[in-house]
């Protein structure tokens, strides 16, 4: 009768402890906008990394500041308009857009200095002095670009971009914009997710396969990386050059699978569980 006594309290002492709440905002761009817009995917994703996130650590919500196409500097730019909120933890995960549009980094003294919009440095400078106004006892989780193969956006085969293999059109690797967010992150003692040296993120293991026109017969190939870097792809005429049997830990060539998403959300589970 005492165990059984002894046995009730316990349950009743373990089912009346509860995590306190914890409130997430995630900043970033279309990967983190899409965790909750699947159908723009066509339906190729079921869930994103906040998802995945809160699923294992139920206690923590989130609140999705994603926006397509935005770089760091979009996002200061736009920073008083975003109606970013008073939050428990703060994530930042931008720089993939910055590359492709041909942002300089600049310098860590740019951070540093506070010297404005015109660097991805600056740019973070703006966006980590906004998220300390809003609560200076909140962590900051930075998460740095992935890699990327050739992007090719599956509602308009126009809107294309070649992969991280090459720099961007001022010169810049992308490599080196993951590097500018993690000096940051030092700089700050913040945690930092670095995806882009991520085991299972690296370039050959985002696509199976691109199909594309052998340029010689014309009849449809399956080119796996790199061999597929120099063969054309026409917008106007090929189709779609990712079928879903090509995805792999994207869709597309840069926007996270499942399998993706889940080699995002397990190492910042791992960050998130210490708040």
């Amino acid at each position: 009768m005492k165990k059984l006594a002894t046995l009730l309290v316990l349950i009743a002492f373990f089912s009346s402890f509860t995590f306190k709440e914890i409130s997430w905002v995630a900043i970033g761009d279309s990967i983190t906008y899409l965790n909750d817009h699947q159908k723009e995917t066509d339906n190729r994703i079921t869930k994103g990394y906040m998802t995945m996130v809160t699923e294992k650590l139920p206690h923590i919500k989130y609140i999705n500041q994603g926006h397509n196409g935005w770089t760091s500097g979009g996002i200061a730019n736009a920073i008083e308009k975003l109606n970013l909120t008073k939050a428990d933890v703060y994530s930042v995960f931008l720089g993939t857009n910055d590359w492709w549009q041909g942002r300089p980094t600049g310098l860590l003294s740019d951070y540093k200095n506070n010297t404005g919009n015109s660097t991805v440095y600056g740019s973070f400078r703006i966006i980590i002095d906004k998220l300390k106004s809003l609560n200076p006892d909140a962590p900051i989780i930075l998460i740095t670009p992935m890699q990327r193969v050739d992007f090719v956006y599956i509602a308009n085969f126009k809107n294309n971009a070649y992969g991280s293999y090459k720099p961007n059109k001022n010169g810049q690797m992308l490599e080196s914009f993951a590097y500018a967010i993690d000096s940051i992150g030092k700089h700050e003692n913040f945690p930092v997710l670095d995806l882009y040296h991520t085991k299972g993120l690296e370039m050959e293991n985002l696509v199976k396969f691109k199909r594309l026109k052998d340029p010689q017969t014309g009849k449809y190939v399956n080119y796996t990386f790199p061999d597929f870097i120099n063969i054309p792809f026409n917008p106007a005429t090929d189709e779609y050059p990712y079928p879903v049997e090509s995805i792999d830990k994207t869709y597309d060539g840069l926007h996270p699978s499942d399998k993706g998403y889940e080699l995002i959300a397990k190492p910042l589970i791992k960050i998130m569980k210490k708040y």
